[in-house]
């Protein structure tokens, strides 16, 4: 898929008035901010904004981004209604100018990203958290395609290349102590693209 297949495919998926995994955070991110104290929070690939944006109302200083300008549009518009404030960014991580080692936690939820890149992106958002800092992540596991063969609208990539293994989460991220990493079984209702059973890894790790 060349990039701006990528690009098109998303922008297209956000540009519908609908939020496409509806404007609720996930139950997994909200489970774990609720542990933590607010500070700063990058989220990547955050698309239309639900989980960034429950980040600021819960007073963290958030920072997103995402390749998509629909998603950025929605993401603005849903922090508007909260009445809260996020830094948006489009583009690629390589291309923007986050700071080495400032932020304080970094939310992966649902990062899907190309199967030739994704551990790479892990490993350079590595560089932009603090030293105790948190990697809360929760994606699609390889045996979530049997689930969504049977069952479409459950979402998520159909190559296993864009899925993930925990032992894949233990490579990409050597350099933290694991609080919580599991394969797990579990029933979505996001929007109009997560609904119904998939097979998730739940990640979350404090960085040594």
């Amino acid at each position: 898929m060349t990039e701006n297949t990528w690009i098109n495919r998303w922008n297209d998926r956000y540009s519908s008035e609908e939020f496409a995994y509806g404007t609720e955070p996930n139950n997994y991110l909200k489970e774990q901010l609720e542990k933590l104290k607010p500070s700063s929070i990058l989220f990547p690939a955050e698309g239309e904004g639900r989980n960034a944006v429950f980040a600021a109302t819960k007073g963290w200083n958030v920072s997103a981004f995402d390749i998509s300008r629909e998603g950025k549009a929605k993401a603005l518009l849903l922090a508007e209604n909260q009445n809260v404030i996020i830094d948006y960014q489009v583009g690629e991580l390589q291309n923007l100018n986050f700071q080495k080692e400032h932020f304080d936690a970094i939310a992966l939820i649902y990062a899907h990203f190309p199967a030739d890149i994704k551990s790479s992106i892990h490993i350079m958002l590595n560089q932009y958290l603090r030293k105790g800092g948190f990697i809360i992540f929760e994606a699609f596991s390889k045996n979530h395609l049997e689930y969504v063969t049977k069952n479409e609208k459950v979402g998520g990539p159909k190559d296993i290349g864009s899925l993930f293994s925990i032992d894949e989460i233990k490579t990409d991220f050597p350099d933290y102590k694991i609080l919580e990493l599991e394969e797990k079984e579990i029933e979505l209702n996001e929007g109009l693209f997560h609904n119904g059973t998939g097979s998730v890894i739940r990640f979350t790790g404090q960085k040594h």
